[in-house]
């Protein structure tokens, strides 16, 4: 018989990160634990990751409900298939402890080139907001690391100061050497948003992420009518969780790209949802890790892996925390790498 528990752990950030929506300086995840009651020395883990303020499953009973699916886990494949619907981040922390115990507790769960540490996934730098000279230094980080493709989040600080800085970026470093995407997680005011994107266009930007704050579906819609540069929604699909609201979601913005992180867009099992809508209307993607540690970022990479995706991807954010867990995966000139001969060690999970 199935049995599971849950641990809360908080993950302390080695500065802080800023985005429109604030400034994190930790970040809480639960870890649900999966065993067999006759071998409970093999045990599955997944993370459920949840963003404040962001997620649609930050509610204030979220341990309650994580409490009910450990003491009811027989009954999984009614929670991953429809019982947590709404909450994606326990969803997604389901299905991966679940693939976790089928797979002795490896911490490998997809057989593919990445899992098996031959191919690395290309990915984005992110670029935190922050004071122009802190952006500029981890913009060069990024690029002696060996990115080619950066992300700056946008949309904290003077727009006019934002845009001189990519002008900085763009006269050192073409569109041909590098790929720029920005990310305003939904911070242009209505009146500005089409002159700030006209001005960004003349930068060879390769997409925006939502431009404005979700919800603003008919004006979302003749922005990517209109736009000067590629549109990409993320948080607008936050909480559209049934496959005939996403259908009508997408069928009436029409984006250019859709971003997806299993913790906020409904686990794999949603996220496979949205793809495969996606594709009927010839609407690109990636997939981004929303901050999770590396036992969330793991399973997000390899799953990303089993696409063959061709775009860069947004993975790789385990670098960020002080009290992250050692993992084999590791960044070589801006490709995620999962190194076999580097162990797991949970032992500060394992016990706390």
């Amino acid at each position: 018989m199935l049995k599971a528990k849950f641990r809360k752990y908080t993950l302390k950030f080695k500065q802080p990160a800023g985005t429109s929506r604030g400034i994190y300086k930790t970040r809480d995840s639960w870890f649900i634990f999966l065993w067999d009651s006759g071998a409970p020395d093999v045990m599955g883990i997944g993370e459920c990751a949840p963003l404040p303020s962001l997620s649609c499953d930050d509610v204030p009973n979220y341990e309650e409900i994580l409490d009910d699916v450990c003491q009811t886990v027989v009954k999984h494949k009614y929670w991953i298939t429809e019982g947590l619907v709404d909450y994606p981040s326990i969803r997604f922390g389901l299905e991966t402890a679940k693939l976790d115990l089928r797979n002795k507790g490896s911490k490998l769960f997809f057989d593919n080139e990445f899992s098996n540490g031959d191919k690395g996934i290309p990915i984005n730098g992110l670029i935190w907001m922050g004071e122009i000279d802190f952006m500029k230094q981890q913009i060069q980080q990024k690029l002696k690391a060996g990115f080619d493709c950066i992300k700056i989040k946008i949309g904290a600080i003077d727009f006019d100061e934002e845009l001189e800085l990519i002008r900085e970026i763009r006269k050192e470093y073409g569109p041909d050497k590098l790929e720029l995407r920005v990310d305003a997680n939904g911070a242009f005011d209505l009146d500005t948003v089409k002159e700030k994107l006209n001005q960004l266009s003349e930068l060879n930007i390769h997409s925006i992420e939502q431009p404005i704050k979700a919800g603003q579906v008919e004006v979302m819609a003749d922005l990517c009518a209109d736009t000067p540069i590629p549109i990409a929604l993320d948080e607008e699909l936050i909480g559209v969780n049934t496959i005939e609201d996403k259908k009508k979601l997408l069928e009436t913005i029409h984006p250019d790209f859709i971003i997806l992180k299993p913790s906020l867009h409904g686990g794999r099992r949603g996220c496979e949802e949205w793809i495969r809508i996606a594709g009927t209307h010839g609407i690109g993607w990636w997939i981004t890790s929303a901050l999770e540690s590396n036992i969330g970022l793991n399973a997000i990479a390899q799953w990303t892996q089993s696409f063959y995706p061709r775009l860069k991807q947004g993975l790789g954010t385990g670098q960020l925390y002080e009290n992250n867990f050692e993992s084999p995966l590791e960044i070589r000139k801006g490709e995620l790498f999962y190194n076999i001969n580097r162990p797991w060690n949970l032992t500060r999970l394992l016990n706390e």
